[in-house]
């Protein structure tokens, strides 16, 4: 059927006429559709990214540096500082050399350190009950060797250790009485001098002490000092 040329004329154009909407693609085109894949895809990546650097992360544990085994054998094998008495041990002990002891250890300590007597070896005269003083050498079984005197307490002023000679400006009363020939009354002229005239400058100003005669000074000077 045939329309009217008038009706014809008012229609729009048969290539216009179209059913729905366009789809999408081929509104945009192929190279539209590339671009919405890409910036999609890239968007995509980027929040993949983003979760990634802020997914919580456990510290890790800082151990304290190992140390190494050498040094560990070189600090346990270091000498530890001597506590107490060292004493020398010589003579006829199985282990000659130094031994350390305790505070208060005698004689017998000293000798049971240094591994006890050899066979067939005595300690003669040896006082095995005597304190032992740090520093000392104790020779067991030596002919002809003695042990030191014992340790007395501080000397008094004035007094010298056994065999030196006493001073004269220092020395007390009964530091003056230990000499030879010298009683209470000579040590009393002898303290009355020094604070009369002062200091003895020498041992000769003994001499001007009344009492000391020629034979007497001669005694008394290798055993003086001023």
């Amino acid at each position: 059927m045939r329309l009217p040329e008038r009706l014809r004329s008012a229609l729009p154009p048969s290539g216009l006429l179209r059913s729905g909407p366009e789809p999408p693609g081929r509104a945009l085109g192929s190279g539209g559709a590339r671009v919405l894949i890409v910036a999609g895809a890239l968007a995509v990546a980027v929040a993949c990214g983003y979760l990634w650097l802020a997914r919580p992360r456990a510290e890790p544990d800082r151990a304290p540096p190992a140390v190494p085994s050498a040094a560990v054998a070189l600090v346990s094998s270091a000498p530890s500082s001597p506590a107490g008495l060292l004493v020398h041990v010589l003579g006829k002990v199985r282990r000659p050399g130094l031994v350390t002891l305790t505070a208060g250890a005698r004689v017998a300590d000293a000798i049971r350190a240094a591994g006890g007597t050899r066979p067939g070896a005595t300690t003669g005269a040896l006082n095995l009950a005597r304190p032992v003083v740090d520093g000392e050498q104790i020779p067991v079984g030596v002919p002809g060797a003695s042990p030191p005197p014992p340790v007395s307490g501080p000397a008094p002023p004035g007094a010298a250790p056994s065999g030196a000679p006493v001073d004269l400006n220092t020395a007390t009363s009964d530091d003056l009485q230990r000499l030879p020939g010298v009683g209470p009354v000579l040590a009393a002229r002898i303290l009355a001098y020094r604070t009369e005239h002062g200091s003895f400058r020498s041992v000769d100003q003994l001499q001007e002490v009344s009492g000391i005669g020629p034979r007497r000074f001669a005694d008394l000077k290798p055993q003086v000092r001023a």
